[in-house]
């Protein structure tokens, strides 16, 4: 199946502690079914000093759930994805306005 959601999209969040926040989609997990976005989902790690990195605590975005992501559009309001068949080629495009992504 083809991914509704890529690496580069911008997304915005539907539910959660982050809900309303946008950001950029920097990692997509298909088999976990969830994705990586930069600046949101951000939780606290404590890393022990090492020769090449400074220890302490450090800020990590964590997975979240593709289901808990919509796609912005151009109008910068979320939507759905949709696919469709243009020139012999499987192209997404935004439910809302209707044109290719």
């Amino acid at each position: 199946m083809a991914a509704k959601l890529k690496k580069g999209d911008k997304v915005v969040v539907l539910a959660g502690k982050d809900k309303g926040k946008q950001g950029e989609i920097t990692q997509v997990m298909p088999k976990e079914n969830k994705a990586i976005v930069d600046g949101i989902n951000i939780a606290i790690r404590h890393t022990r000093q090492s020769q090449t990195a400074q220890g302490g605590r450090l800020p990590k975005a964590m997975p979240i759930d593709l289901s808990n992501l919509a796609l912005l559009d151009s109008n910068g309001k979320a939507t759905r994805v949709g696919f469709r068949f243009e020139d012999g080629k499987k192209v997404r495009f935004a439910k809302t306005t209707g044109e290719a992504i």
